[in-house]
């Protein structure tokens, strides 16, 4: 018996590959979605590092609140 589980439909995950940010420092792995970012040249949220424009495969993900466009 499991209780509190209610009947959940299963969607399926749309990913697409999306311009990220990624830090630059060695020992960092923070990385920002384009999207998300909050200026045109993002410094790492994580350690304050320079961050480069890079593409990954992700679930995707809507801003309702952009800042900036690209």
């Amino acid at each position: 018996m499991a209780f509190g589980r209610k009947n959940q439909v299963e969607e399926e995950i749309v990913t697409k590959d999306t311009k990220i940010w990624c830090c630059t420092a060695e020992d960092c792995k923070g990385w920002i979605r384009d999207n998300f970012k909050s200026s045109d040249s993002p410094l790492c949220p994580l350690c304050k590092s320079e961050m480069e424009s890079q593409t990954k495969e992700l679930q995707v993900l809507e801003n309702p609140h952009p800042i900036m466009k690209s």
